[in-house]
């Protein structure tokens, strides 16, 4: 036998007769097998563990004092459940309506916004304003607080309404707003404000979409079922709370077929120049450009008319009294008497007054021999050789002269030659980004590119 496993089974047995000289009761050996040889050997032994049976067992009796009652705490009270809840502002709300819609009842709370002079200028019959309440249990007021944007500042104006030991207190604080970018995209269906709806797009942010394309798409009469948009764009936020569109930074807008981007691009001052010499990050103004770096401002409009809800379904009319399409010498456009008409390019004005069928009318003499005409004004608001700007309000839409309803008719004369204003519009001149701003430009519109795609794989409704 190998003297190392002649030792090995030694010292096994040995243990064993260890554990039953002195656990004699308890210890259950089971000697599966013991192989001597070139493989080894194998045992197993079972659980040393006593028997319950045979431990001692010994009682313990103890008093115990039970716990007195404590009465509620402060702590306790701070830490009872507060109710939270939000809501918009309405013209119709007094004291008491707004609280109920809010879910609170609170008799004192409704008598301190009746008597607070505060809490009357700046919230009873607002409309518009995010609303937030701390409620306790009992559905009694603790905190009210209200946002809003009054200007386009970057400020946010909040009244608080705060429950103390003596009443109720108001103050007023002004913060700054905090952006963020979202994005979104559409299709056209009907109009362009029930596409925004359907993305829950802001109808500001709408407005503007129409005014960036402005020289491109007549929005009122060129939209086609299938056009799609997309579309970055800030949101403006007080507390975390969402109170104001801001600036579209980034827009497509396909038109039947044909895609038009743009983006908005302040250009640095140069370094060096006299305005950078007391403010080295100097910007100008800004403006939109596409994305080759062509600035969307042109010098015609392609619509007399901003685009708006009243006027997002409209479009071109077929002459009620003539029985003809009027598009070769003119184009007319039905909207709501009182609509707001603007010119659409710098000019002076050569005639305001009234003129056969035209009603009253005013017609705006451009360079290059270039005339606009607008036509059944129910008012006129410039004067014979007034000098006006692009996108000046020159009138109202009406219905005077030869005209069975209300609507503005709109002509664009060259050279005494009708022409149809959105052709003009594309045709006229725009700015490029200057050489100076290219690398910057460039750059900028590289995200922009990523911005748009990312936008237009959207689902169409909704926004991130």
């Amino acid at each position: 036998m190998i003297p190392q496993l002649q030792r090995a089974a030694q010292d096994t047995f040995a243990f064993a007769a260890g554990l039953v000289q002195h656990h004699p009761k308890q210890v259950t050996l089971a000697l599966a097998a013991l192989m001597l040889g070139g493989a080894g050997a194998t045992f197993a032994v079972a659980s040393l563990a006593p028997d319950a049976a045979d431990l001692p067992v010994r009682t313990l009796v103890e008093d115990v004092q039970p716990l007195s009652f404590l009465a509620p705490s402060d702590t306790l009270q701070a830490q009872a459940m507060r109710l939270y809840r939000s809501d918009i502002t309405r013209s119709a709300d007094t004291a008491e309506s707004l609280l109920k819609r809010m879910g609170v009842y609170d008799p004192q709370a409704a008598a301190f916004f009746r008597a607070d002079t505060v809490v009357q200028q700046t919230l009873m019959g607002r409309t518009g304003r995010n609303v937030t309440v701390e409620a306790s249990e009992g559905n009694t007021l603790l905190k009210l607080s209200a946002r809003w944007s009054p200007e386009d500042d970057g400020m946010f104006k909040r009244l608080t309404v705060e429950k103390t030991a003596t009443g109720f207190a108001s103050r007023i604080e002004t913060l700054p707003m905090t952006a963020s970018s979202r994005l979104s995209s559409g299709t056209i269906h009907s109009s362009l404000f029930a596409a925004t709806d359907d993305a829950r797009i802001p109808d500001t942010i709408a407005m503007q979409l129409a005014e960036i394309f402005s020289g491109d798409i007549d929005f009122h009469r060129a939209l086609r079922k299938g056009d799609r948009f997309s579309v970055t764009y800030e949101t403006l936020e007080g507390d975390g709370e969402p109170l104001r569109a801001g600036r579209v930074l980034s827009a497509e807008f396909v038109n039947a077929g044909k895609s038009y981007q743009a983006m908005w691009f302040q250009e640095p001052v140069a370094t060096g120049s006299a305005a950078a010499s007391t403010a080295s990050h100097t910007l100008t103004k800004g403006g939109y450009y596409t994305l080759a770096g062509e600035s969307l401002r042109r010098a015609f409009l392609a619509s007399p008319m901003e685009f708006s809800r009243v006027t997002s379904g409209f479009k071109m009319r077929f002459h009620p009294i003539l029985q003809t399409w009027r598009a070769h010498l003119g184009v007319d456009y039905a909207a709501p008497t009182g609509t707001a008409v603007r010119s659409v390019g710098d000019g002076v004005v050569e005639f305001a007054g009234v003129q056969n069928g035209f009603g009253n009318v005013v017609m705006v003499k451009h360079r290059n021999n270039n005339v606009t005409v607008y036509a059944h004004l129910s008012r006129i608001n410039v004067r014979g050789g007034q000098s006006i700007s692009q996108g000046q309000n020159v009138g109202a839409v009406g219905q005077t002269g030869w005209a069975t309803g209300p609507h503005l008719h709109f002509e664009f004369r060259v050279g005494g030659a009708h022409r149809d204003p959105l052709t003009i519009a594309k045709q006229s001149e725009s700015v490029p980004v200057a050489a100076t701003a290219r690398a910057a430009f460039n750059q900028a519109a590289d995200q922009v590119r990523t911005q748009l795609l990312a936008a237009a794989q959207m689902l169409p409704g909704s926004a991130q």
